[in-house]
């Protein structure tokens, strides 16, 4: 298929952009990161057209479905919705010192979805478990979340690494703080959309709304540990390492939610 060959390029495209980030990082020169911001963007415009290509291209093969079906499908997605979210926080609110950081997790899960024997890039045609307009909203809800906790997790690592230095090209630690905090808040709501989604959803495809099925328990899992990360801060003011290190607790969860679940355990999201 050609959109998985473009997918491909857009791989190293992306890579290329966090070379330019690596070199700004160093050598603290504005033009490299100007110059990697101008990749990512462009790259996002491939990637996003390639997306598009693939949803064609199963037309023309007499299919037709949104390409969000499948591991490869929520792969490319997901790496989609991380540089969505780069872009915005970056051209929105001015975050100059994220693409170092954020980028990584792009090129990475692209990578493992272009270049990975273990990743089926064929478009096939849809089980009746998937033939459900909930799965849209279902899946692109649940990847925006998990894009959302990427990024909190991106910036507490950073807080954590960052430690009691002052100065530098990064926030100071207050900021860093408030910016775990608002990743999760804006997470949280599009993950119980998700869920609640896909309980219709399931409700549509299996006569149930919850099977205790292994990603669902791992959906709940990480709906918790947000869930007391909101608890934490507001009800017990929990601020600094606490928080980042929770955030990075249920970032953990997400990986194993979209990941772990696949190759650990088995069960009705299999496919995914």
């Amino acid at each position: 298929m050609l959109s998985s060959v473009i997918l491909s390029w857009v791989t190293f495209s992306y890579g290329a952009a966090f070379i330019c980030f690596i070199l700004n990082w160093m050598l603290k020169k504005d033009t490299a990161r100007t110059l990697g911001e101008i990749i990512v963007g462009i790259s996002f415009v491939v990637h996003l057209a390639a997306i598009i290509l693939r949803w064609i291209e199963s037309y023309r093969i007499g299919i037709g479905h949104i390409p969000l079906t499948n591991f490869y499908e929520s792969l490319i997605f997901f790496s989609l919705v991380i540089t969505f979210i780069y872009l915005v926080l970056r051209f929105v609110f001015r975050y100059t010192f994220l693409g170092v950081f954020m980028i990584p997790l792009s090129v990475l899960t692209l990578a493992y979805a272009s270049l990975s024997p273990d990743v089926d890039q064929s478009i096939r045609p849809l089980i009746p478990a998937l033939q459900s307009n909930w799965l849209t909203v279902h899946v692109m809800t649940c990847f925006l979340s998990y894009a959302s906790f990427a990024f909190s997790f991106v910036v507490a690592v950073i807080y954590l690494f960052k430690g009691k230095r002052k100065g530098g090209s990064l926030p100071n630690r207050e900021t860093l703080d408030e910016l775990i905090y608002r990743g999760i808040l804006a997470g949280m709501p599009l993950l119980t959309i998700g869920i609640i989604t896909g309980a219709f959803w399931a409700h549509f495809a299996w006569g149930s709304y919850w099977s205790w099925d292994p990603k669902e328990t791992w959906s709940l899992i990480t709906w918790i540990v947000y869930a007391l990360f909101l608890h934490a801060r507001l009800i017990r003011g929990w601020r600094g390492t606490r928080s980042a290190v929770l955030s990075i607790v249920g970032f953990f969860c997400v990986a194993f939610t979209f990941l772990g679940v696949n190759f650990v355990l088995s069960g009705l999201h299999s496919y995914l």
